[in-house]
C-alpha cells in the first residue's frame, strides 16, 4: 500500500494486486457514508468518477468494480478495481474464490498512479465548494 494522493478530506492508496486497484479513504474515521458532510460526499463521487474514467481509458478493462464494505476496517472507504475476464478471480469479486492462475500483461500501474495523481492535483484543487 502506498498513498498516491491526499488532501485535508481524503487520501487515495494503492492495493497490491494483479489488477489495477485503488482505495479512497476519508481522513476522518467516519463509519458510514451517511455520516459524511455534503462537500466530502461530493468530492468522493468526483474522485470515483475521475478514477473510473481514467481506468477505462488506460486499461480497457472488461468491467470496473467499485465497492465499499468496511466490515474489517470500520472506516468508510471505497475500492476501485479494473477487472478482466482473464484475472484470477473474474467473475468473482477479488475477495471471492480464485478461478484460475492469471498472467495479465497490463499497462504500467505506477505510470497510471502518476497520471491520476497529476490529474487529481489539478482538478480537486480547482473545485470551490459553496455548501
Amino acid at each position: 500500500m502506498s498513498i498516491i494522493y491526499q488532501n485535508e478530506l481524503i487520501r487515495i492508496e494503492t492495493e497490491e494486486s494483479e489488477i489495477p486497484w485503488l482505495k479512497i479513504f476519508t481522513q476522518e474515521p467516519y463509519k458510514e457514508m451517511s455520516e459524511l458532510p455534503h462537500n466530502l460526499k461530493y468530492e468522493i463521487y468526483e474522485l470515483l468518477d475521475i478514477i473510473e474514467k481514467e481506468m477505462i481509458g488506460y486499461y480497457r478493462p472488461d468491467k470496473i468494480n467499485i465497492a465499499s464494505f468496511g466490515n474489517y476496517v470500520p472506516h468508510v472507504h471505497w475500492h476501485i478495481m479494473a477487472r478482466f475476464k482473464e484475472d484470477s478471480y473474474f467473475p468473482e469479486p477479488m475477495w471471492g474464490t480464485k478461478q484460475r492462475e492469471a498472467n495479465l500483461n497490463l499497462p504500467d500501474f505506477k505510470f497510471f498512479c502518476e497520471m491520476i495523481t497529476a490529474e487529481l492535483t489539478t482538478k480537486i484543487r480547482s473545485y470551490e465548494y459553496s455548501f
